[in-house]
């Protein structure tokens, strides 16, 4: 008798057992819904930062396949605030005219990134000489002042906490890449 008593004892789980389990389980799951959620916002700024970096790499090619050196004289340069040169009527294939190669660029640059277009013509976006990383006020025009280029690329986000640069931003909601390079 005592042996059929032991048996019936262990032969399933006991409510505590199931609601322990139950609980471990939803919280495993709320853990996974929580990253979901961050990972969106994560996988959306990287998506748009690999967009700029290829931008951006693509208009160092641009200037570094110019015979002339890059001035604002030939468009090539753009102070903070300034216009691009507008595009070339065709930009398939690439313009011989290097003002119009920019052009081209900053109607790609202004349809790949989020709400580039608007801010193309902002301080959010330039090509400069400066001998000061990020110093916009030292943007010259002339090749003997300084060999160093700095670009800088900007986009729009919904909400200023989406932009993943870990710093305070410039303009909120606004989100740049900035590269800084020796041409010659």
């Amino acid at each position: 008798m005592n042996g059929s008593f032991a048996r019936g004892r262990s032969a399933g789980f006991s409510m505590i057992e199931v609601l322990v389990s139950l609980l471990i389980i939803v919280v495993g799951v709320l853990g996974m819904v929580a990253l979901q959620s961050k990972a969106i916002p994560y996988t959306q700024d990287s998506v748009q930062r690999n967009t700029a970096i290829m931008l951006v790499d693509d208009l160092v090619e641009i200037i570094r396949s110019a015979p002339a050196d890059c001035t604002t004289g030939n468009s090539c340069l753009k102070a903070p605030g300034a216009s691009f040169p507008s595009p070339a009527s065709d930009c398939t294939p690439s313009p011989s005219a290097l003002s119009e190669q920019i052009g081209c660029w900053a109607s790609r640059a202004g349809t790949m990134l989020p709400g580039a277009d608007s801010l193309l013509d902002s301080d959010s976006f330039y090509i400069c000489k400066t001998p000061t990383p990020g110093d916009v006020s030292a943007c010259t025009t002339s090749s003997a002042t300084n060999a160093d280029l700095e670009i800088q690329v900007a986009w729009k986000v919904k909400n200023a906490a989406d932009c993943m640069t870990g710093s305070s931003l410039t303009t909120p909601g606004t989100c740049t890449y900035r590269l800084r390079t020796r041409i010659k």
